[in-house]
C-alpha cells in the first residue's frame, strides 16, 4: 500500500524478446535453393570458385561435381571449403553411391550448372555419353540445365561445336555467354566464360518462378535388383 492508503499499481512489466539472426538479416534471393555445379577442365575453372561464393552469399546450397580435368585447375579441397559440401568426383565410388547415388544427386538440385562448359563436355552432352560422373548426372537429371561455355575462339566457332550447341539448345539447355575478350591462349574473341556475377544473375532469373526442390527432406532412391 502507498502512504495515502491507496493500493499502489505495479509498474510496467517488460517481457524479454528473442532476437534471431534470421529476423535481422533478410533471406537471400536463392534461399532454400539447391544448385549442382559441374566444374569441367579449363583455365576458367578458377572463376567457378568465385561463382560458388556468390551463390552462397545469395542463400543457395551448392553441391559440386568436379571432373578429373577440372581437378587439374582447382583442388577438391578449395571447392569443398567454399561450398561447405562434399565434392563428388567419381562415378564408381562405393562410398559416394552408398551415401547418395548419382541419380539422386542429379535430381535433388533445383538447377544444374556447368561452368566452365568446355568443348569436350558440350560434345559429350550432345552425344548423350554417360561414362563419368559429370556426364551421367547431366544425362540422368530431370531438372533444367544452364551451361557457361569457355574455350578457345577457334573451338567455339568450329562447325562441330556449333552443331553441338544447336543440338543442346533444341533439347532445352540454356546458354549464357561466352563473352568476347582476351584469352589465356593469347587470342581474342568469343570464348571467355561469363563472369560469376552474370552466371549468378542468370541462375536467379531461371529460378525466380520455379518451385524449390525438397532437398532438405529428400530420401535415397530405392535400390534396384538387376
Amino acid at each position: 500500500h502507498s502512504e495515502c492508503g491507496k493500493l499502489a499499481l505495479p509498474g510496467p512489466v517488460f517481457q524479454p524478446v528473442l532476437v534471431t539472426l534470421e529476423s535481422i538479416v533478410p533471406a537471400g534471393p536463392l534461399e532454400s535453393r539447391s544448385i549442382l555445379l559441374v566444374i569441367a577442365g579449363g583455365i576458367a575453372a578458377y572463376k567457378s570458385l568465385e561463382l560458388i561464393r556468390r551463390l552462397k552469399d545469395r542463400g543457395a546450397r551448392v553441391r559440386c561435381v568436379l571432373t578429373r580435368a577440372g581437378a587439374e585447375f582447382v583442388t577438391p579441397l578449395s571447392v569443398a571449403a567454399l561450398s561447405g559440401e562434399k565434392v563428388y568426383q567419381e562415378l564408381l565410388s562405393l562410398t559416394d553411391e552408398s551415401e547418395m547415388g548419382h541419380i539422386q544427386l542429379s535430381r535433388d538440385a533445383d538447377l544444374l550448372v556447368v561452368a566452365p562448359a568446355t568443348a569436350n563436355i558440350l560434345a559429350r552432352m550432345a552425344a548423350g555419353l554417360a561414362d563419368d560422373l559429370a556426364s551421367t548426372v547431366l544425362l540422368a537429371t530431370d531438372k533444367r540445365v544452364l551451361v557457361a561455355p569457355a574455350m578457345n575462339v577457334r573451338m567455339w566457332t568450329h562447325p562441330a561445336t556449333e552443331a553441338n550447341v544447336e543440338t543442346l539448345k533444341k533439347r532445352g539447355i540454356v546458354f549464357i555467354g561466352p563473352n568476347d575478350g582476351a584469352m589465356a591462349c593469347n587470342e581474342h574473341g568469343p570464348g571467355r566464360m561469363s563472369e560469376p556475377h552474370e552466371i549468378a544473375d542468370a541462375i536467379e532469373s531461371m529460378l525466380a518462378d520455379a518451385p524449390a526442390s525438397a532437398w532438405l527432406f529428400s530420401r535415397p532412391c530405392p535400390k534396384r535388383a538387376w
